[in-house]
């Protein structure tokens, strides 16, 4: 390639970098994956090492970030805010040390300090003799955003820095460094309340925590769950600690949160051990990162090392293998749900994902597409997190060529061909059939699980067959099964007929609470189940209940009453309890109306309670029935007002967010010494 075309090379490739930058750090909307933009500015650094003659001052290489926006006041930062060099590999990692030992032979007996690299905002934050006086956004490294009133909403912010009990006063000018971020959960749920609010929804947690935070009313961003780490001194006066390990303590002491998954790693070895094993752990966190932050712990020696242009030597970003990535949307195709919800999912030019060929994304459902401008046949950027499912955050509008086609939401069910309808006010397009094949298979499978009636050997492949043949009609079929029509089906011999009939027998003594959650109505699950049964003594009663009354339960809105009713109101529904009801499958409970009197005197009065893992012997419905008998309440998410988890084997990821929120962590063993139970004995 002669001198001309590697000019006209690079100049190409600093217009996608400066585009992308501005996209990702002004707009928040970024159009490719953070790892394709790394491809990029890697492509950039190789050229311009290899032809230095060839680096303009414009270079992206020359920059640490983004520019400025002109909504906001501009704010000098007291020193550069700088980026760091990438690895992506341990290799990467050993070079760089290599690098650094060559420079400085004190790296033969340094250590290093590792910390998650949280996908969020950087803030820089300033305080005055302990008050908090103005807060920026990172800007282009050297100039940043004033959004100070925004920082004040954030509840995790110190506005005064309290005195360190050990009577050690903060410094009387103190700049730190921090990240601004939304969990997880907090996503989620803020989505789902935009959603049925009817508003616009957010494609992932660090463009919501960065939008949110960049706003011009206040107000919106209090109305938003941010949250704040701190991990860095950007200026002082007065001493600080001399060491990245000791300046984390000595944040925490001062009030500011701090990472608890932060390791001092004594040599390199260690170092590529940590931060491989985050590839996987990174899931279990209540927050996301794309990577891990590798710091030589000692500060002075760090300040030795010098810079590589803009970033400093003394530290290195090692980034996890890609979890966004663009491709091919090749067509839509749409499932039917056990409620008869229509949801649509992309099919995809198949693209390998951290590791996984991925074929198929959700769309979630067809006001997205909408939304979002999603066409058959763009270029979309797919992100897959651990084992959650794939999908689309949206097309890159850049790369349309003229022969994309909008998509059409169907107007017939795909599977039976009946009319599909959108109720007012719902995102979600229905089937109305309820014999629609899809929604019985699905139906009966959830029908069948573990949280419902417990049917142990009636998988998946076998319930399809059960459709297919016509053998069952509605979940209620299968306690009129025969050997003889088992006996019909691929994969049956008489053993297995005989197990699988005699576990549906052994159904029928499931309790109220299993069959309501097992029937499948829309919003209802195990613990809405539960706390029917403290009203409601069987399914007669609950058929005939109002809407009033319904509403008057803790946790039912007219969404969830009007699914109950309008699931009673069904005749094909009626039809199946009665034949429930023929085949003695009609369980009851007795109402414990406990008086306040009564309450007060329970072990578990006023604590609220979260389940998570698997418990040693107790199912996870025996225990919610047990703390609701002991005067506890129980709910499925963590939050500040949970009082305790209970955590069995394998627990996922509320441990993490009940560590963070310092909630109490106890076992099953521990609950019932608390209920004044031993394990023998909980009657």
């Amino acid at each position: 390639m002669n001198t001309s075309e590697l000019t006209q090379q690079l100049e190409n490739l600093k217009q996608q970098i400066h585009f992308h930058n501005y996209r990702y750090h002004v707009l928040d909307d970024p159009v490719i994956s953070d790892s394709e933009f790394d491809q990029l500015m890697a492509e950039l650094r190789e050229i311009e090492n290899t032809h230095p003659d060839l680096i303009t001052p414009d270079s992206p290489t020359q920059r640490i970030g983004g520019r400025v926006s002109e909504r906001f006041t501009k704010v000098d930062h007291p020193a550069p805010i700088l980026s760091l060099g990438n690895a992506f590999n341990e290799d990467d990692i050993r070079s760089w040390y290599q690098r650094l030992y060559k420079i400085d032979e004190r790296m033969k007996n340094a250590d290093f300090v590792v910390e998650p690299k949280i996908d969020g905002l950087t803030v820089v934050l300033h305080y005055r003799n302990g008050i908090f006086i103005q807060g920026a956004t990172r800007g282009d490294g050297d100039v940043g955003e004033d959004v100070t009133q925004n920082l004040r909403t954030i509840q995790s912010l110190p506005l005064v820095i309290p005195i360190d009990p050990n009577g050690v006063q903060p410094p009387p000018y103190l700049v730190v460094r921090g990240e601004v971020f939304m969990n997880c959960t907090d996503f989620e749920q803020l989505n789902k309340r935009l959603a049925e609010d009817g508003e616009k929804t957010y494609q992932n947690p660090r463009n919501t925590a960065a939008g949110s935070l960049r706003q011009l009313d206040s107000a919106l961003t209090a109305s938003r769950p941010l949250r704040l780490l701190c991990y860095a001194i950007v200026f002082n006066e007065g001493e600080i600690p001399e060491t990245q390990m000791d300046v984390l303590d000595f944040l925490r002491n001062l009030g500011f949160p701090v990472t608890i998954y932060t390791k001092l790693c004594e040599n390199i070895d260690e170092v590529v051990s940590y931060c491989e094993s985050w590839i996987v752990k990174r899931f279990d966190l209540p927050f996301e990162i794309d990577g891990m932050v590798i710091k030589v712990n000692d500060h002075s020696l760090a300040a030795d090392l010098g810079f590589v242009g803009k970033d400093p030597r003394g530290a290195l970003a090692y980034k996890f293998p890609a979890e966004e990535v663009t491709t091919k949307l090749i067509d839509i195709g749409i499932n039917v749900g056990r409620t008869g919800v229509l949801t649509p999912y992309a099919i995809l030019n198949p693209i390998r994902i951290g590791g996984v060929i991925v074929k198929q994304a959700t769309l979630h459902n067809f006001d997205y597409i909408s939304e979002k401008d999603i066409r058959i046949g763009d270029s979309v950027l797919v992100k897959r997190a651990g084992d959650v499912i794939p999908y689309v955050i949206g097309p890159v509008v850049s790369l349309r060529t003229g022969k994309e086609s909008i998509f059409i939401p169907p107007s017939t069910c795909p599977i039976c061909g009946e009319r599909v309808e959108n109720l007012p006010g719902e995102v979600a397009w229905y089937c109305v059939n309820a014999s629609c094949p899809e929604q019985l298979i699905r139906n009966v499978e959830h029908f069948v699980s573990r949280g419902a009636m417990d049917i142990v050997g009636l998988g998946i492949n076998i319930v399809k067959q059960l459709v297919e043949t016509g053998l069952i009609k509605d979940v209620a079929d299968l306690y009129s099964l025969k050997k003889e029509n088992l006996l019909r089906l691929d994969g049956f011999a008489d053993k297995k007929a005989d197990n699988l009939l005699l576990s549906i027998a052994n159904s029928k003594d499931q309790s109220l609470s299993r069959l309501i959650n097992a029937l499948g109505i829309r919003g209802v699950g195990e613990v809405m189940a539960t706390d029917l049964v403290q009203h409601y003594r069987d399914l007669d009663e609950l058929a005939h209940a109002s809407a009033t009354e319904l509403e008057s339960i803790e946790g039912i809105g007219p969404n969830i009453s009007g699914a109950i009713i309008d699931w009673f109101a069904r005749p094909s529904n009626l039809q199946v309890l009665q034949k429930l009801r023929s085949s003695r499958i009609w369980p009851t409970t007795e109402i414990n109306l406990i008086s306040d009197e009564i309450l007060h005197t329970k072990p578990f009065f006023n604590k609220t309670f979260v389940i998570t893992g698997t418990l040693p012997s107790m199912t996870r419905n025996d225990m919610k029935s047990f703390i609701l008998e002991n005067g506890g309440k129980v709910t499925s998410s963590i939050s500040k007002q949970t009082n305790y988890l209970v955590v069995g084997e394998n627990p996922g990821s509320k441990l993490s967010k009940a560590q963070s929120l310092g909630v109490i962590l106890i076992n099953e063993a521990e609950l019932l010494q608390m209920a004044g139970k031993s394990d023998e004995n909980r009657s």
